[in-house]
């Protein structure tokens, strides 16, 4: 599990050179500090965890339970409440803001958001599947997904098979990322490469699980 992690949004690519003049594509990602309204406990919740709001909402446009919550708090209300599982939650405390500065250039992360949604796409885009051949007898069957079955046993497709389907809008972590930029000042966390979802999607960054 992560032992620090920050909510931030996708602002979008571009490219930066480095000190060897080499071109390196970053996703710029607006990291605002976030407000720490509950810490949860391995004692009293059965697992570690603070919960986070970011950006800041009109207390009476929340409804009864989200304006309690912020209220016995004592934290101003925010536009999303996310949640962070993390280690250790000892050095956290309600009211406490997370910034950029968490993380730091060079070091490794996992960034974890709902990714573009594609809607409904046929099984060679959906699974990446080769497609019929397109000549030697194939008859209108070039992107058929093929034999999807048995016969009278058992009469059924299997569950799980690999189908047509919506494609897309799931949750998805690329891991292993490295931090190439971070500038609490300007809010702004630069990341190597891509990171799931949308422009103005909301993106968890952890540090890396598997990369230390």
């Amino acid at each position: 599990m992560a032992t620090k992690a920050i909510v931030g949004e996708k602002v979008g690519m571009t490219q930066i050179w480095d000190e060897d003049n080499r071109v390196v594509p970053v996703t710029v990602l607006r990291v605002t500090p976030c407000r720490v309204v509950q810490v949860k406990t391995l004692e009293t919740d059965g697992y570690s965890a603070i919960q986070v709001t970011l950006g800041v909402k009109d207390a009476d446009k929340l409804n009864l339970p989200e304006a309690g919550h912020f209220r016995a708090a004592g934290v101003d209300a925010g536009r999303k409440l996310v949640e962070l599982r993390l280690d250790d939650v000892s050095e956290f405390t309600v009211g406490q803001e997370i910034g950029a500065d968490i993380l730091e250039s060079g070091e490794m992360v996992d960034v974890t958001a709902v990714s573009r949604g594609k809607g409904f796409a046929g099984a060679m885009k959906r699974h990446n599947f080769a497609g019929a051949p397109a000549s030697h007898g194939a008859h209108r069957v070039h992107r058929k997904p093929g034999s999807v079955g048995q016969c009278a046993t058992p009469s059924r497709v299997f569950k799980g098979k690999k189908l047509p389907g919506r494609m897309g809008n799931d949750k998805v972590t690329t891991l292993n990322l490295t931090v190439v930029k971070s500038d609490p000042e300007a809010e702004v966390l630069l990341v190597k490469g891509s990171v799931p979802g949308a422009r103005g999607a909301t993106v968890v960054i952890r540090d890396a699980v598997r990369g230390r």
